[in-house]
């Protein structure tokens, strides 16, 4: 593959809000390649929120677990935690209309479902960071910004994207798949290695969400694709903490 570098820095331009070169002209194609760099961004973002952990050992965990949650969200500028809320905030108010849920979902504005959903997930991610942090198991932080990337690859290769134009739908038009489902099993079985608590809740909350997305959207869109990330993280951080011994 040509111009992997560039290819790099359009995926970490496209998932976080750290300055990249300038990249010159675009072509949609460069949109679906950049997308196999996505686990390594995650990479990337995963040793971000590590150096808290290294700057200050002996902070205390829950200090700790409020910064790097902060940082979390400061490093993707909260994109994909909006396209959380705004998924929830499409599936309370849709009403199982798809017209209507779609139109929802275009909406900038939050409503009470989304800010609710943006609360409980960052409340969750941050008690499960505490209990991780307290057991000094450091590289599921490392692993999980990777894993959540994995699962956009995941779902736009196992579901029709269904919004014409955006950068999404370009992503999804021009992704090399063979390459993509490779780095996909390779980022599960990493993980699965890590944590199989964490893998199961994972994988379950990905079956519902994207089973969802069938039902109420008829696939996915970039909104919906933001959901699945942070909920996938949420869930493989709980699904750690959880088993993890008392």
């Amino acid at each position: 593959m040509h111009n992997i570098p560039r290819y790099f820095f359009l995926a970490l331009s496209f998932l976080t809000r750290i300055p990249v070169p300038d990249l010159g002209k675009l072509e949609v194609v460069d949109f679906g390649r950049a997308a196999l760099f996505y686990p390594l961004v995650g990479l990337l973002i995963g040793a971000l929120l590590c150096l808290p952990l290294v700057l200050f050992p002996h902070a205390p965990a829950v200090l700790l677990a409020a910064i790097v949650t902060v940082l979390w969200a400061a490093i993707t500028g909260g994109l994909h935690l909006d396209g959380l809320a705004d998924s929830a905030d499409a599936w309370l108010g849709g009403f199982g209309d798809v017209e209507k849920t779609h139109r929802i979902l275009k909406d900038p504005l939050i409503g009470a479902a989304g800010a609710i959903a943006l609360v409980g997930l960052l409340l969750l991610k941050f008690a499960a960071l505490v209990v991780i942090l307290e057991n000094s198991v450091w590289w599921v932080v490392l692993l999980t910004p990777v894993l959540g990337r994995a699962l956009v690859l995941l779902l736009f290769l196992t579901t029709p994207y269904v919004r014409e134009g955006g950068l999404a739908s370009a992503v999804t038009a021009h992704l090399p798949r063979t390459m993509a489902w490779w780095l996909t099993l390779a980022t599960l079985l990493l993980v699965a290695l890590v944590s199989l608590h964490g893998l199961g809740a994972v994988l379950l909350g990905f079956w519902l969400l994207r089973r969802m997305m069938v039902q109420r959207l008829r696939g996915c869109t970039g909104d919906t694709a933001g959901a699945t990330l942070e909920s996938g993280e949420m869930l493989w951080l709980l699904g750690v903490a959880l088993g993890l011994p008392a």
